[in-house]
């Protein structure tokens, strides 16, 4: 039996404690998520989540969640005073119990406040670290992979205090796999799938996007309504090369949730789009999801949509790259308000919108304004009652 599996060495194993990354704004999205998979003893911090977790919650998790970028699972924790504390400690981890020569790694960094400014030169501390730790037990050193490699590793630094995390989901999980087409200024899936959630939205009233682009607010209501996993279309995660990984566990988990996929009736979920490239690209993108064919997609500008009465309208508006100029936005806002007083009674609205001062454009009564980063990108989505 593996060392590691048989002595419980690190940290994770000891304290079953793991660490959800995830868009900086939506932590108490994730925290609830996290809550209904199962997870106890969550905790928020800054752009991540800390729980405590079973095997089977934290399988599940990887394959299920969807407002969660990543999953850590912590190794080691220390302080450090300067450089060479960090090569030192971080050389006398056990890495051959964790992964062997076969395994291609690479590392990932944060660093904030702390006796290293520079993320890149404490990412290359570690990297040198580990593989010293490899050429000098068995003389070589596994392979650095920066693009798909076996074993993610994470090293955060904050305030001195160092963690060092495997990465358990691997590709980071916004990466669903159905978006093989894209458009100018992609929302997040998490994102996306953390709008769905806070909008309340079950399906009880029809979800309509009307300005669809390439279909992820879509794509993640379906996902939602019909109970799809998050990760559907991966056959790869990083928890795979972990050393206490549970071939039989995970496989039970996925078919658990595979099984559990619901049918979907038609006209629950639809989308428009003025841009005949955007519809083309969400067609292609809803394809890959099962029954995604049955979303109803149509090339329309959304001042010639005849009414969206008694519907969850939910839209990311255009903003930054997908306008001209402030002039063209302002218009753009205005003429959306009126189009939502005027043809969606009785419907409820979230709007994602790029800045605070178009927000008043619409020049409609906001019930909720939450802020909101989509990349680099402040903005906030508001919700209206509209009567």
């Amino acid at each position: 039996m593996n060392k590691t599996i048989k002595e419980k060495t690190l940290l994770y194993q000891t304290n079953s404690i793991y660490f959800a990354q995830c868009r900086h704004g939506i932590e108490d999205i994730v925290a609830d998520e996290l809550r209904e998979i199962g997870a106890l003893d969550i905790s928020t911090g800054f752009s991540g989540v800390h729980f405590k977790a079973s095997d089977s919650v934290l399988y599940s998790i990887i394959y299920s969640a969807k407002t969660v970028s990543r999953v850590l699972a912590p190794i080691a924790e220390f302080n450090i005073k300067n450089t060479e504390e960090l090569y030192y400690r971080t050389n006398s981890i056990e890495w051959e119990n964790i992964f062997n020569l076969n395994n291609s790694f690479s590392v990932s960094s944060s660093v904030s406040n702390s006796c290293i400014s520079n993320s890149h030169f404490a990412l290359l501390k570690v990297k040198d670290a580990v593989a010293d730790r490899f050429i000098e037990r068995t003389v070589k050193r596994p392979d650095v992979n920066r693009e798909d490699p076996d074993i993610r590793i994470n090293l955060n630094l904050r305030n001195d205090k160092v963690r060092i995390s495997l990465d358990a989901s691997g590709e980071p999980m916004h990466k669903r796999g159905y978006r093989i087409e894209k458009v100018t200024a992609p929302l997040n899936e998490t994102l996306a799938a953390a709008i769905i959630r806070i909008s309340g939205w079950d399906g009880k009233t029809a979800l309509y996007d009307p300005m669809t682009g390439s279909g992820t607010i879509l794509a993640e209501g379906l996902l939602k309504l019909k109970k799809i996993p998050s990760g559907f279309k991966k056959d790869n995660f990083g928890i795979f090369s972990f050393p206490d990984f549970d071939k039989m566990l995970w496989e039970k988990i996925k078919n658990k949730f595979d099984d559990s996929i619901l049918e979907f009736s038609e006209n629950i979920i639809a989308g428009s789009d003025i841009n005949k490239d955007a519809i083309r690209a969400a067609k292609k993108n809803l394809a890959e999801i099962p029954q995604g064919e049955k979303i109803k997609l149509s090339t329309i500008d959304f001042r010639e949509i005849p009414s969206l009465k008694e519907r969850t309208i939910i839209t990311n508006l255009p903003y930054g790259e997908r306008l001209e100029n402030k002039r063209d936005a302002e218009k753009l806002y205005k003429e959306f308000g009126d189009f939502l007083k005027n043809k969606c009674t009785g419907s409820k609205a979230f709007l994602l919108c790029g800045s605070t001062d178009l927000v008043k454009k619409i020049g409609l009564r906001t019930k909720r304004k939450i802020p909101f980063f989509n990349g680099p990108i402040e903005a906030r989505l508001i919700e209206l009652d509209l009567y």
